[in-house]
């Protein structure tokens, strides 16, 4: 029934496992990869007729995990999983951006890759099994797919060993968390989140990365020789001589065009240049035109072929610098920090505000739940380019960029136990002409030091992009515009500090990049970003000493673990009395950390005053205020720690022989004792008459006998 196809190896301490033939045999192709016990399925299917009409390749990629892969049910209302996460988003992005390249150029059929984790073992992340199951199932689908791509995690140890797929304990105390994806000559993407590594320590992973692949590609390819559809029958048009027509009416406007530094002014220049071509074409020949990319086509090829023959850009900058920055902070009253960055046309207002516990952010993943209290959201409006948007939820792009960002600050954030503060930054990009997720990692780093937060220090990031010609020469871009972004071959955006990196991100639009063009990206991103730092610290260098007024102010404290059940008491009740009376939150831990906040400081004292006399153990020798709550008739209770009540018997009441309790102090009274010790029984043992009771000070000598 079944004609099953299965391959193995071992790779990185795991047993790397793909199967095909059994499940999803409708679709054109469909492969189960495990490793470990964490298993994915992808299944492909594209269409065998183009949609008439279309101007572009329409892929898409969904990666989903479902809860039952860990033995879980989903948590919320309605019990199952409904819209993606962030992490589903951020996976089917990691899956897309290496395949989208490899398939042949005009391939215009709607094609569709779904990953679904099957199991998960907690150890090994499913993104590298989904990444690696879709490039078995389009290698195996027949489609005119180019790959496959083999994909790998890198770490990086204190030791400084690089680490091949690390388990998911083992990325929490890594200095370096990559993911690679490449076919067997070039590396095709890198996302990466890293603590401050050297430009040839992150090059080296690439190259560790790219080398452990190769047996995953080898795999694929045996497993095609066996099993592969056979391929599907497509010849990309030839529209040679349509284009041709082209580029004899329209070249020398666009080239004129593109000579226009601003941007808008630029964009109407190419517009008109269009429509100088339009004139010149038959009504069939300017629709054919439109939807095979001819414009795109000379648009590229007069800007690609002016940059690296004369090294002069768009703009008219050179190929190595950036353009001209002002960095503003405080431009905001009422938030706790903000700062306006802005980079020739790109500019992003971001803004910190700082949180309590309260205010982290509980995350139901597959992995468990967990609480963040770092997050970083990324807005890109219609206006920053001049268009009309709909007005939606975050899309792929927002939730890419800001992830970016927030990699590549996540490394100089200081620890909990130094800031308890959740902290949230939100991006707004105002304008946008190239790299506003760097403007962004600028940015935030500008804000969060104006909101008084203790980074390690300030982080900046630039994109760097590339034009690579069929005849193996190539330039690599400094501080991209949105155009030579569109219109070159790569994305690559790298973030640090003035140490180090702490984020790289690459795309690539052809067949992938040699290790040298990589290490000329890095050299040129190592000076660009030093530049920008040295720009940014004009502002600010470092984080403001005292917060903004309207921020809250938290302090902690630590108790002992045994008397955690005591400050929060039966149902909640002591620690929301302690809210109410000091005015100041309270949050406790399981590790006994409490966190008080207020952006009164009475109110902060008030609460730390009322939790120490809970937790606090009374000191023999040490005099204190307390109340009579009791009166006996061999002397009286007094309340005088916390809720702690002790005994002073009537000979320690007065120097009087003889005295009755009840003759000197009355229910309610205030009066000070002295913690004189403990019984056998661990009992207090309290004195008055050794203390003056009008001034609380203790007694030199006993009063003389009138």
């Amino acid at each position: 029934m079944f004609n099953i196809t299965r391959k193995s190896i071992e790779w990185g301490g795991e047993t790397l496992t793909l199967e095909t033939g059994k499940i999803a045999r409708q679709a054109d192709g469909a492969v189960i990869a495990t490793l470990g016990e964490t298993s994915v399925l992808a299944a492909v299917v594209y269409e065998k007729k183009p949609k008439p009409g279309l101007d572009f390749f329409p892929l898409t990629v969904h990666y989903q995990e479902k809860y039952y892969a860990a033995g879980k049910i989903p948590g919320g209302f309605f019990k199952r999983e409904a819209r993606p996460t962030e992490k589903e988003t951020l996976v089917s992005r990691l899956i897309d951006r290496p395949v989208r390249p490899l398939f042949v150029p005009g391939f215009k059929h709607e094609t569709q890759v779904i990953c679904t984790v099957l199991s998960h073992d907690l150890e090994n992340d499913p993104d590298i099994v989904a990444m690696v199951a879709a490039s078995a199932a389009l290698t195996i689908s027949g489609a005119p797919f180019r790959g496959p791509i083999g994909a790998v995690r890198v770490g990086f140890d204190g030791a400084g060993n690089y680490l091949l797929n690390p388990k998911q304990d083992e990325v929490k105390d890594s200095r370096l968390n990559m993911v690679l994806a490449g076919t067997r000559g070039a590396v095709m993407m890198v996302e990466s989140e890293a603590y401050e590594l050297s430009e040839a320590e992150m090059l080296g992973a690439v190259t560790f990365g790219h080398k452990a692949m190769q047996p995953v590609i080898d795999m694929i390819i045996d497993m095609a020789e066996e099993c592969a559809k056979e391929p599907f029958d497509f010849q990309p048009e030839d529209n040679s001589e349509l284009y041709g027509k082209v580029k004899t009416l329209g070249e020398a406007a666009m080239r004129e065009a593109f000579r226009i530094s601003d941007k808008m002014e630029r964009h109407a220049a190419v517009s008109a240049a269009r429509e100088t071509i339009i004139a010149g074409l038959t009504e069939e020949e300017a629709e054919a035109v439109g939807k095979k990319g001819l414009f795109k086509e000379l648009e590229a090829e007069v800007v690609r072929g002016d940059i690296v023959k004369t090294g002069r850009r768009i703009d008219g900058r050179d190929l190595v610098t950036v353009r001209p920055i002002v960095s503003e902070v405080g431009v905001l009253n009422r938030t706790h920090g903000s700062a306006l960055f802005t980079r020739g046309e790109t500019q992003a207002l971001v803004v910190t505000t700082l949180g309590t516990g309260d205010d982290e952010q509980m995350i139901d993943a597959l992995e468990g739940m967990y609480r963040a209290n770092f997050m970083l959201h990324y807005n890109f409006p219609g206006y920053s380019v001049g268009e009309t948007s709909r007005q939606m939820g975050p899309g792929r792009r927002e939730i890419g960029h800001g992830k970016l960002a927030w990699r590549a600050l996540q490394a100089v954030l200081p620890a909990p136990t130094d800031f308890p503060y959740t902290i949230r930054i939100v991006s707004e990009i105002t304008e946008s002409n190239g790299s506003s997720s760097m403007a962004t990692v600028c940015g935030s780093s500008l804000s969060m030091m104006d909101a008084g937060v203790p980074l390690k220090a300030p982080v900046a990031g630039v994109a760097m992009g590339l034009i690579l010609q069929d005849d193996g020469q190539f330039a690599v871009l400094t501080d991209i515009l949105g155009d030579e972004d569109h219109l070159g071959d790569m994305d690559f955006k790298v973030a640090g500090t003035a140490a180090g990196v702490t984020s790289l991100q690459m795309d690539i639009k052809v067949a992938g990049i040699t290790e040298e063009i990589m290490k000329v990206a890095l050299g040129q991103a190592q000076e660009a970003r030093i530049h920008i730092l040295g720009e940014m610290a004009q502002a600010l260098s470092a984080g403001r000493q005292e917060f903004s007024a309207h921020a809250p102010r938290i302090e902690t404290m630590q108790i002992p673990t045994d008397k955690i059940r005591e400050v929060i008491g039966t149902g909640g009740k002591v620690i929301r009395g302690i809210v109410e009376e000091s005015g100041a939150k309270v949050d406790i831990n399981d590790e006994g950390i409490i966190k008080i906040a207020s952006s009164d400081a009475a109110k902060i004292e008030r609460a730390r005053e009322l939790i120490h006399s809970i937790v606090a153990e009374p000191e023999e020798g040490r005099i204190y205020k307390g109340k009579v709550v009791k009166i006996m008739d061999f002397g009286a209770f007094v309340n005088f720690f916390g809720k702690k009540d002790g005994l002073v018997h009537v000979s320690q009441m007065s120097y009087e022989r003889g005295s009755n309790p009840k003759d000197l102090v009355k229910e309610g009274q205030e009066v000070w004792v002295k913690l004189m010790g403990f019984d056998d029984r661990g009992k207090v043992r309290l004195s008055m008459k050794v203390v003056d009771q009008a001034t609380g000070k203790e007694l030199e000598k006993e009063p003389a006998a009138e």
